[in-house]
């Protein structure tokens, strides 16, 4: 049986794509390696080690089955890899923050701060050719405005105070502070006023539930349709459009979803001249079977990691070298203020306000649970404060120099849990660096093939992308001590592999990009990449799975256009939000 559309991976693309397809009536099968968690309350917990320890938690990078081993990822580097299988992928302990990307990573852009941006690695078409995918993303999740708690109050108080002014626009034009447009449902009835469990289920409670527990997964509030989860990962979203859309498009087909299927090579056939991609090969998890699927057109979307690796273990073409290069990840960096006041930190959506920078890059509020905040003064690249490196940490508006929180002063920090604390998160717009890369690993092969490595050159990044990360750590120190914070502590984190993006690019020239300005392969008909390793770019700093499904949908409409004779739809139909009632909640 040959499909028209094989989809690999059920993350934050892939159900993009499969979805859209599916409801203008083409035969769609989505193929995901990791578990189909169809009844979170039964599955999941709040624990935190339950859900994010990453050789057993619920939301590791492995099989369905716990008490299996963890899928292997080399990091060579100091670093921790950040990612989840399932069905969901890892939009499931995202934390819905949707902002649009600046306009400088796109072509054609002639504003004043243009030397500020990676131009030779700018999106293939201009920023405005792109805002109407946004738009049809942005009602169908929905993206709102995040609702607002205490520690929204003192960050947004803290950048008011240093002098930024408010945005209110969905496109970042300028240094500003907003809360965020995020994926989660703005809290309704009791949601948000009570801790009450008994009042927060669902009709009574709809919405976020400021439970404050977004990494674990969304399973908020009790009661709700699946489709009604506060939270707008694609689990709760997107999947269960393409599994209804016979109920809510005319056109309407439901796509078959197997999980637990892992796909461990995509075959290729010369047709008309071209190397033209006809199908996969997927391995069952659990019973160890293989199974070939055909199809007319074939989507990657397995992440920023397994992408490139499958594409390695298939054999697929490589000419140019860039499969698997120009790896971005933001850069990421914590700074943490310490305030004798409640901050609300553990309450509410777990980033609902952020600070953009064009041209260097964003910060966000962050609010995380104890254990994870442990983990986040533990992340660093300078040692411990004070003791390792000389105390070579970088100095600057913080106290002492940056590195490790530990022993007695951890103990300080976290005496009053971590409501007397408040989080930004740095994200830098970072320049494509070829020697920064996933590759396959000389460990030796799992069940699946050779593994993916993933590497970064730390210590070693250009100077812009440097000087970014140090321009954004100084704003946020200097926030923190607006908002009234008594002792500002910056970690210098090491790679925390979280916001990775750009490992099969798209790009305008095919010297340095896998992709052509469609999301095709350059060197593989009907193969087309759907996830964050599309993207050309670290999109200047914001967040990226707005961007990326936004790039996913119109790519499925390339798709069908090109492949199945049919006509663009994204300026002609609304779109159906997936909170519906005719979508049914069943997974």
């Amino acid at each position: 049986m040959s499909r028209d559309v094989i989809v690999v991976g059920a993350g934050g693309g892939g159900p993009v794509v499969a979805k859209e397809l599916a409801s203008r009536g083409l035969d769609v099968l989505l193929l995901e390696g990791g578990a189909r968690h169809g009844d979170p309350r039964r599955e999941w917990t709040h624990l935190e080690n339950d859900a994010n320890n990453p050789l057993t938690g619920f939301l590791r990078a492995g099989p369905s089955d716990r008490d299996a081993p963890a899928w292997l990822r080399e990091t060579p580097q100091n670093s921790y890899l950040l990612q989840a299988t399932g069905v969901g992928g890892t939009t499931l302990h995202y934390y819905g923050n949707s902002p649009r990307a600046f306009r400088g990573v796109f072509a054609g852009y002639t504003g004043a701060d243009r030397a500020m941006y990676d131009t030779a690695h700018a999106f293939p078409f201009r920023y405005e050719e792109l805002v109407p995918y946004y738009a049809w993303v942005e009602a169908t999740l929905p993206v709102q405005t995040a609702a607002m708690g205490v520690k929204e109050t003192v960050f947004l108080g803290g950048a008011e105070r240093l002098g930024l002014p408010v945005q209110t626009t969905k496109d970042t034009l300028t240094a500003s502070f907003r809360p965020q447009e995020n994926a989660i449902l703005q809290p309704g009835g009791t949601a948000g006023r009570t801790g009450d469990p008994a009042r927060l289920r669902h009709p009574q409670a709809t919405g976020c539930t400021f439970c404050g527990y977004c990494l674990q997964g969304c399973m908020e509030p009790a009661g709700a349709p699946r489709n009604q989860a506060a939270k707008r990962s694609t689990d709760n979203s997107y999947v269960p459009m393409a599994l209804t859309a016979p109920a809510w498009s005319r056109h309407g087909r439901a796509v078959t979803l197997l999980a637990d299927a892992y796909v461990t090579r995509v075959h290729t056939a010369r047709r008309s001249g071209r190397t033209t991609a006809t199908g996969v090969t997927w391995r069952s998890v659990t019973t160890g079977e293989t199974h070939r699927e055909d199809a007319k057109v074939v989507v990657l979307a397995g992440g920023t990691t397994e992408t490139p690796r499958l594409w390695l273990n298939s054999g697929l073409p490589n000419p140019n070298g860039w499969v698997g290069r120009g790896l971005t990840d933001h850069h990421l960096d914590f700074v943490t203020g310490v305030f004798d006041d409640d901050t609300g930190s553990s309450r509410g959506p777990s980033s609902a306000a952020r600070c953009d920078f064009p041209g260097y890059g964003s910060l966000e509020n962050v609010g995380v649970p104890p254990a994870m905040q442990a983990f986040s003064f533990a992340l660093s690249d300078s040692g411990i404060r004070g003791r390792y490196r000389n105390g070579r940490g970088p100095t600057g508006p913080w106290d002492g120099r940056a590195g490790r929180v530990v022993g007695p002063e951890l103990k300080e920090l976290l005496a009053h849990g971590v409501d007397r604390l408040l989080n930004v998160l740095i994200l830098t717009g970072d320049d494509v660096e070829p020697d920064n890369r996933v590759t396959l690993s000389a460990l030796p092969t799992d069940e699946h093939g050779q593994i993916p490595k993933a590497v970064l050159r730390h210590r070693s990044r250009s100077r812009r992308t440097a000087d970014s990360r140090e321009y954004l750590a100084r704003r946020a120190a200097e926030l923190l001590r607006k908002a009234g914070a008594r002792r500002v502590h910056r970690m210098d984190w090491a790679p925390l592999l979280l916001h990775i993006h750009s490992s099969m690019r798209m790009g305008a020239s095919a010297a340095n990009s896998v992709l052509d300005a469609d999301a095709q392969s350059r060197w593989v008909s009907a193969l087309y990449v759907a996830d964050n390793s599309a993207l050309p770019n670290a999109l200047g700093g914001p967040n990226p799975t707005l961007t990326t499904q936004a790039l996913a949908t119109r790519t499925a409409e390339k798709i069908f256009t090109t492949h199945f004779s049919g006509t663009p739809w994204i300026t002609d139909e609304p779109p159906v939000p997936s909170t519906d009632p005719r979508i049914s909640a069943v997974l």
